[in-house]
């Protein structure tokens, strides 16, 4: 049979036992993910994606990457998106469109020519399968991306201590990523307080090396641009061992072995400040 030949006979048989096909379809695809989502919901998507297919074997035959499938891959983009976000696995959201190969599977009572068309309309749903595999695994990671972004966000916050001084406590590894963030979170926070003390607490970073040095210079560097004195503490014992023996220089960066240090040292920068400007009054 010719490939038109063979469109035309799924098309018939799809349309002729469309309520029959349809509801095995549903019951195929229910059993799999054991009512996570409501049957009223997963007829609606089923029943959407079945007349879509019809009319693109209708019209395009086979090529399911042409016009005429158009509207079967946006409903198994959307498919493929919300179970993505509703935390199905890549099995269960794959056999809503695999489950619907069994519905026409051969008996023995089935002809040679619509055993032909069964695997032909195998093939076809096996593509579809792999494409919605695609848009799951492409919306996972842009999920997980988000999720990193927000997790990052969460663990550099910038808190104010006194008047005129804000602190950064890390925890954890600083990158470069990292150091972008904490750049823009530590120059905002100066901005909106009015803050010209700023303290860097690295009690939370398990290891500085010169990466990390160079990550933390970059942001001393930025603070200042804006005006504000950085201080760096939670300089721990092994921490300066490590410093000395890398031969890294902080340069003229003040740096204290713990916040409780930092904050005096700039309380005391905040007084002198603030007599100088008073006596220039």
């Amino acid at each position: 049979m010719a490939e038109q030949e063979i469109s035309t006979r799924l098309v018939e048989l799809l349309t002729q036992q469309r309520e029959s096909l349809g509801a095995a379809w549903l019951e195929n695809v229910s059993a799999t993910l054991r009512g996570r989502i409501s049957v009223a919901e997963l007829d609606r998507e089923l029943r959407e994606l079945y007349s879509a297919l019809v009319d693109g074997l209708r019209t395009g035959g086979f090529d399911w990457q042409g016009d005429s499938y158009a509207e079967v891959r946006a409903l198994l983009g959307e498919l493929s998106r919300n179970r993505a976000r509703q935390g199905f696995s890549p099995t269960e959201t794959a056999v809503s469109v695999l489950a619907g190969k069994e519905i026409l599977e051969p008996t023995t009572e089935t002809s040679a020519e619509d055993i032909q068309a069964y695997l032909r309309l195998s093939r076809l749903m096996d593509a579809l399968g792999l494409y919605t595999l695609e848009v799951y695994a492409k919306t996972r990671e842009e999920i997980i991306s988000a999720q990193s972004e927000q997790l990052m966000e969460l663990s550099t916050p910038v808190v104010k201590l006194w008047e005129g001084v804000v602190a950064v406590p890390l925890v954890g590894t600083l990158d470069s990523a990292r150091t972008q963030v904490v750049m823009e979170k530590l120059l905002q926070t100066l901005v909106d307080t009015g803050s010209d003390q700023a303290i860097i607490d690295i009690t939370g970073v398990p290891a500085v090396d010169t990466e990390v040095a160079q990550h933390l210079l970059k942001t001393v560097v930025a603070a200042r641009l804006m005006g504000a004195e950085c201080t760096i503490s939670g300089i721990r014992p092994q921490i300066a061992q490590t410093i000395v023996a890398l031969g890294i220089q902080f340069g003229d960066i003040v740096t204290k072995a713990t916040l409780a240090d930092a904050l005096k040292h700039a309380l005391r920068r905040n007084s002198v400040d603030l007599g100088r400007a008073g006596g220039a009054a």
